[in-house]
């Protein structure tokens, strides 16, 4: 029979959270619960954004965030997000998206959107990057109040088309520019 200390107890229950905490992800549901997620996104998506699955069937890669939740307190805000980069309809990796902004604002909203990678050069660029930003090269294909898929000769050659849907809450303006993408292990 082993006497416990204090110390060694602490220090015991201490190190087992800690390795805990530290899990990859291996074995975990983590990817199941945003695959199902994404699965919907995208259901949700062909049903109600007119010409998404034309741009779908264009595209090399598309990442799905299918709930970008955003919050502002008058003047600190910032949003979160993850999802699944598929290519050939096959989850390859997962995502998070993260962004903090600064200035009035008040209250909160969640949208769904993709990205959809029109290029081989554009595609690998984001996979490579340790922190991928959307930037002004990105086209944005749908309005943040809805209606039709614009896409036209120009918008399909953009190496990215964003596209916003699903908005719901009480912020105005769901805009994912700025948004820094990284690779995660659900």
């Amino acid at each position: 029979m082993t006497l416990l200390s204090r110390r060694n107890f602490l220090v015991s229950g201490v190190a087992s959270t800690g390795l805990a905490a530290c899990g990859n992800g291996v074995n975990s549901n983590g990817g199941n619960k945003i695959d199902a997620r994404v699965d919907q996104a995208f259901n949700f998506m062909y049903q109600n954004v007119p010409g998404s699955s034309d741009l779908a069937s264009k595209a090399v890669g598309i990442l799905m965030m299918p709930v970008i939740s955003k919050v502002g307190i008058i003047g600190p805000g910032g949003s979160y997000g993850r999802g699944a980069l598929r290519i050939n309809d096959a989850s390859v990796d997962y995502y998070s998206a993260t962004s903090a902004t600064f200035g009035f604002q008040l209250g909160a909203q969640q949208y769904s959107t993709a990205l959809f990678f029109m290029t081989d050069a554009a595609l690998s660029d984001f996979r490579r990057s340790p922190g991928w930003t959307l930037g002004a090269d990105a086209e944005y294909a749908v309005s943040n109040e809805g209606g039709n898929l614009g896409v036209d000769t120009t918008t399909a050659l953009s190496p990215v088309i964003a596209v916003v849907f699903g908005q719901a809450g009480l912020i105005a303006g769901a805009t994912i520019e700025g948004s820094k993408f990284n690779r995660i292990i659900p």
